[in-house]
């Protein structure tokens, strides 16, 4: 939940794709974010953690390597060739990961309860159509 800035720079939907990893684009955006100190600070406690860290063990990625990737590139271009260069993973892993990204929220008991808890308190109750996280973070960051 973005409170705290009036006018934050949100990161891509998590449902953007690059090398063929959904979230990838997004986790670019906020390491940019970060950066140049302008990721949210709601976004802050959850840098590298959650989605992100669950790229980095799917890519077989160190969180500061890609750090490190993204500072010294200037495009998306340049961070998209690392990937493909360095980032050696089949299209079925790519896929099982996709798909547990878009379906997180949805796919036990327990997920469904966080984030229907998470959903009360951004005050998102009422919104029927938020069923996994990646629908909740785009409510969340006025996209759906």
């Amino acid at each position: 939940m973005i409170r705290a800035m009036a006018n934050p720079i949100y990161p891509r939907s998590a449902r953007e794709t690059m090398a063929g990893w959904v979230h990838l684009p997004r986790f670019i955006d906020k390491i940019r974010l970060h950066l140049a100190g302008k990721l949210p600070t709601d976004y802050q406690e959850n840098f590298t953690k959650g989605f992100d860290e669950a790229w980095l063990k799917a890519a077989g990625v160190n969180a500061e390597t890609f750090i490190q990737v993204v500072k010294g590139s200037l495009t998306d271009g340049e961070v998209f060739d690392w990937v493909l260069k360095n980032v050696k993973k089949t299209d079925a892993d790519k896929a099982a990961f996709n798909q547990w990204v878009l379906h997180r929220g949805s796919d036990t008991e327990d997920m469904k309860a966080r984030l229907q808890w998470r959903k009360e308190q951004a005050g998102l109750a009422h919104r029927d159509d938020i069923k996994t996280f990646v629908d909740f973070i785009d409510a969340d960051e006025k996209r759906i």
